[in-house]
Parts: structure tokens; sequence; C-alpha cells
């Protein structure tokens, strides 16, 4: 018992696991600690603990199928480590689960730009948040990605600007940078007075009296000031993060641009996942479902 809880708890503090895998393994260590089992009794009913439990509860319950993909990936790993003898949880097949349009709220190109100009750069942090945004917005980069850079990782490739951004999987993505993106960029670098820093964090928080830290904002941090900017906008409070993500993709997309360089630019490795941000349709469908008069 110990040495698998133990594996698990190591997993879950390095990077082996990422903050919603490790979010997802939770259930199946509350499942361990409740049934108490030791030895190699734990090792033969390991795999079927947590999905009997959960198989006749929800179907299609997603968070359900997260958590069980989470846990086939956390037992290869302990296959790995040779702490069980096989990976018992990989013959267990969950409901499938098929997405044909991201659930993710949206806006308009116009309320984007009506949030980026609400935003006052009397302070350091006004010019931080749009930066933030602007490269949410410009680049389809996911918060994790943008909270990771350096300042190092916005550089100059000739005469262009460039971010390099450190998407999820290890995947190094590098992008150029749009002149507005740009602007805002080297608004807030020069007044925080951190381009000779290149190994420090790009986006930092800030303390009691709104001063930057050295400490780099995490993805909470960047999800409370949108929420923030949101609402002193007139912003749906449903806005987040991924947002900016869908909101520049679906944009691209409306200016006539392709799915291919769409899923190029986002970093997606297939198209079907890019097509699943284009509401291009939207208005379309609601055309039509106006003419039923009745």
């Amino acid at each position: 018992m110990g040495e698998v809880q133990g594996s698990i708890q190591v997993a879950n503090h390095t990077s082996l696991v990422g903050d919603r895998l490790r979010e997802d393994l939770k259930p199946l260590q509350r499942d361990l600690e409740k049934q108490g089992l030791k030895g190699e009794d734990l090792r033969s009913r390991l795999g079927k603990i947590h999905f009997k439990r959960k198989t006749f509860e929800s179907a299609f319950d997603r968070q359900w199928i997260q958590e069980s993909a989470a846990i086939r990936m956390l037992f290869d790993y302990l296959v790995t480590a040779q702490v069980i003898p096989f990976n018992s949880a990989a013959a267990v097949r969950g409901p499938k689960h098929v997405v044909k349009r991201g659930k993710t709220p949206v806006l308009k190109a116009e309320q984007a730009r009506a949030l980026l100009d609400s935003i006052s750069l009397k302070t350091i942090v006004g010019l931080r948040d749009r930066a933030i945004l602007g490269v949410m917005c410009y680049t389809f980069a996911r918060v994790g990605a943008v909270v990771a850079m350096r300042v190092e990782d916005y550089y100059e490739n000739g005469k262009r600007g460039w971010f390099r951004l450190h998407e999820k999987g290890g995947k190094r993505h590098e992008v150029p940078v749009h002149h507005n993106a740009e602007a805002y960029m080297d608004a807030y670098i020069e007044a925080a007075d951190i381009a000779g820093e290149k190994k420090t964090p790009l986006f930092r928080s800030v303390d009691k009296s709104r001063k930057l830290t050295e400490r780099p904002m995490d993805r909470n941090d960047v999800l409370r000031m949108i929420k923030r900017r949101a609402k002193q906008a007139g912003l749906p409070y449903s806005t987040c993060c991924h947002t900016f993500r869908e909101t520049g993709i679906i944009t691209y997309l409306e200016n006539g641009e392709t799915i291919e360089n769409a899923q190029a630019i986002a970093a997606h490795e297939s198209p079907r996942t890019t097509k699943l941000y284009d509401r291009t349709g939207d208005e379309i469908t609601l055309d039509e479902v106006e003419r039923i008069s009745i």
C-alpha cells in the first residue's frame, strides 16, 4: 500500500502529471484510503476499485472520462517504475465521448477590443494585464504557456518580434508577434524595466503596494484578473482564460483564413481539434431557425 501510495505522491509532485491530471487523480487516492488494501491484494484490485464504482454512475460524465484517462496514465508510470506488474486499468473502456463543438464562452471581436481598450494604462498592472490578454488573443496561446514565459521568450528574429511558447506536452512553439501585441509588450517591458533580465519570469505578480515582484503569475492569478477586467468592461462573468484562445481562432476564421493555418498558429496536433473552435456557421444556423414561421 505504502509503495503504491508513495508512487502516486511522487507522480503528483513532479512534472509527470499536469495540474488537470493531478486533480483527476484525487478520487483514486480517496478510494485507496477508504479500501485500506494491502500488499498483493492491492496490486490485484488496484485497477478495479475506482472503475467499478464509477462505471454505473454517469455514463456520459466528462469528468469521469478525464479521471479514467488520468488513472491509465498513472498506471503506465507505475508499471515503468516496477511498482505493479501490469496496467490493470488498460483493459477498462469507458463510454464514448464525442465533441463536435467547443463549449468555451466566446467574445465577439468588438467585445475583445472593448476589453483591451478599457484597461487603464496608468499603472504597471494595467500594462501587464493588457500584454497578457494581447498574447492570448494574437497567438492563440494557452494560459499555461503564457504564465511560463520568460523575458527571453519575447525576442527579435530579423525585423520582427517573435514569441516562444512552451505548450503542453513539452512542445516548443514559436509564432511571430502581431503588431498590436508587440506594442503592448514593448510598453509593459519598458515600464517594468526587465528587458535585461532574460532568465526571469515575463509576467510577474504584484505585492501589496502593487509593485512587481520576482515571482511569476500562475493561471489562477490570470483567471482572477480576467474576471475582474471582464466585469469592469461589462462582459459576461463566464469569460475565462480559454475564451481569448477561442476568440482569436474564431476571429481569424471569420476573416476568411483556413483551418490549416489556424491549426499551425494554435499548435494543435490535428485540424479536427481546431475545427471544434469554428463557430462561423452559427449565424447561418440562426437565420435558418428564424425561418420557421409558426
